[in-house]
Formats: C-alpha cells, structure tokens, sequence
C-alpha cells in the first residue's frame, strides 16, 4: 500500500529537469504517469491519505500506521520516503512566482538562467557558494539578503565583490511582475533590481516525524539516517529520496526508491505470507551452499 497524502514538494513547480528521458515535464504529469504505472499491479494499493503516526506493534514484529482519515494500518515493513519541506523567504508574491521564476536548486534550475539577470535571496554563510555557483549561468547576479546582516565572514564578502556580485541588505517589498513574467525585485529603499530570475538559499526541513517516533537514528543534519541499501537504524524500517542523506534530485530519490524498495521485499523472505500472494519460490539461502 502507498499512502499518497501529499503535497509533493514540487506542488508550485511547472517543469522538472535532469530526469533523463523525462526531462523538462511537469511534476504533476510525472506523478500522474507514476501512479498509473502503479495501478497496473494486482498486488498494490494506493489509499488518498497521510501518515500522522506510526508506532511497532509490540511483540509482534509488525507496525501499526494511524492516517489523518482515521484509520489504522498494520504493516510488516515501513518505507518512509516523506522528503523534505523548503522554507521560502518571507517575501510578498514569493509563492505567486515560486516554480516558474523563483527556484531553491542551481543544480537543478541553472541551466535555465543563462545569460539572465538573477537575484539570489538569502543571508546564511552558504549564499556565497550558491552564488558563484550560479554565475556558470547568469549574466548579472546580485545578493540580496531581505534585510538580514549576512552571516557570511569576510573571505565571503570579499569572494563575492571579487566577482562583481553584489550585495544588498535591504528588505523586500515585493516582486515586479506577474508569474511567468518576473522583471524586477523592489527594496525598501524604493529601489528596484531588475532581474528575470530569483533564486532563493534559506532551509529546508526533513520530515522525520514518523522516524522519530519509530525511534530511527537520524544524522547529525537532521536526515533519516541508512545505509547503502535504505535501512534505518529500526529492524523492518526503510527510507528513501530527499529524507535520506545526500544530493536531493527527483531522479536520485527514484533510485534510492527502487534499491529500499527492492531490499525490504527481499527482507520478508521466509515469513508468512499474505492470504492473497502467490505461492513462493524456494528461499535461496537455504537451498544453496
């Protein structure tokens, strides 16, 4: 069964990018197409609700799963693979143009700011990087911090100025333009920064309320903590995609998707099996020397 209680992450986003042979379609086409593939199957389920909780059933080596429309679902095996939620900066209009002209990923979004005017909102440390990062692309970038003191350190101020990125710690009244049709970002000041892109470096946040309730070990930044194979530090317990560690791309939590899925149905083998499933074939560690 898959509980499938969105939003997704990419609820705002027109375009996915970088998954090959799929590259450049809509989030909600590639959800549609995933959930079709899905209904092919006699063996799975797919039930319109979110997990609130989700505790092991003592004793019996099963867990118990309680969704938001009441009902309680008991599971030999848990894949979680509830992702992250990005903080958007506190900006007027920013959720009107997040998706088509304000993105969080250069990894992912970059390639469509060449030779652009780009402002990158944010005040942490880490904007420098993402900065020079963008510059691959954009023809003009400034850094705006939305009237935070960057935190950055002096080798970070300097690394930007060497680079002609400039740096305004003022606030933002708002973004100029409708959605598809950003021309400028408007500061406190009265000034507005023309721009056709607005790339932002804030926080996102894992979703690991169900980890920890299950008791799994998370890292020290806050992801589920696995191994190679998706395991949690929780005996039966999988995780995949962007709640794991490491890169965070649509086609990396599809791959981390299929090796958790793939290890946790090859758990179960020897245990009893559902009233319904075929008949299994023999168990090769038994069988074989």
């Amino acid at each position: 069964m898959v509980l499938d209680g969105g939003p997704p992450r990419s609820w705002s986003t027109d375009l996915t990018h970088g998954y090959l042979g799929r590259d450049s379609v809509s989030p909600a086409e590639l959800l549609d197409q995933a959930r079709s593939d899905l209904a092919a199957y006699a063996t799975t389920s797919r039930r319109k609700a979110r997990a609130t909780a989700a505790r092991p059933e003592e004793g019996q080596g099963r867990f118990v799963v309680t969704t938001d429309d009441g009902a309680e679902i008991v599971a030999r095996r848990l894949v979680l693979a509830t992702g992250v939620t990005d903080e958007l900066p506190p900006v007027p209009g920013m959720t009107d143009h997040y998706g088509a002209n304000a993105f969080h990923c250069p990894t992912c979004d970059g390639y469509e700011a060449r030779d652009r005017r780009v402002v990158l909102l944010g005040w942490g440390a880490q904007v420098a990087g993402v900065a020079l990062e963008l510059l691959d692309w954009a023809r003009e970038l400034s850094v705006v911090t939305a009237g935070h003191t960057f935190e950055g350190e002096e080798p970070h101020r300097q690394a930007l100025g060497r680079h002609g990125i400039a740096l305004v710690e003022e606030e933002v009244t708002g973004l100029v333009g409708p959605r598809h049709d950003l021309q400028a970002v408007s500061l406190s000041d009265g000034r507005q920064l023309p721009c056709d892109l607005v790339f932002f470096s804030i926080a996102h946040h894992p979703q690991t309320d169900l980890a920890r309730g299950l008791g799994c070990q998370l890292t020290d930044e806050g992801c589920l903590q696995v191994d190679d194979c998706g395991r949690t530090s929780v005996d039966g317990v999988f995780a995949a995609g962007d709640v794991t560690p490491g890169i965070q791309l649509v086609q990396v939590a599809a791959a981390k998707g299929a090796i958790a899925g793939v290890t946790c149905a090859l758990s179960l083998a020897g245990e009893p099996r559902a009233t319904d499933a075929p008949a299994p074939g023999p168990d090769a560690e038994s069988e074989l020397p």
